[in-house]
């Protein structure tokens, strides 16, 4: 996969400080995708002011608590609600 840097009419994109929840959605989202031993792609952020709240599914417990501990880390996280589950194909 490649990625580029974005660009909005060839200018940076514009920020939104970390208040912002879709700001902190992002935020979380990156750094769930990026940490090491959890596969998130069938997990969901979503944010209720700084009120981060996890779902879908992932294969182990360990990666339940792992997708936990990596939104506690992201700056602005204030608390973490997390309603992942182990998904049937992973236990097998």
């Amino acid at each position: 996969m490649v990625f580029k840097k974005r660009t909005f009419f060839g200018d940076d994109p514009e920020r939104q400080p970390a208040e912002q929840p879709a700001e902190l959605e992002r935020r979380v989202a990156h750094y769930l995708a990026v940490s090491q031993g959890l596969d998130a792609i069938d997990v969901t952020v979503t944010c209720r002011g700084n009120t981060v709240v996890l779902g879908g599914t992932v294969a182990t417990s360990d990666e339940v608590a792992r997708a936990e501990e990596a939104a506690a880390a992201v700056e602005g996280v204030a608390e973490v609600i997390n309603h992942i589950e182990i998904s049937k194909v992973g236990t097998g």
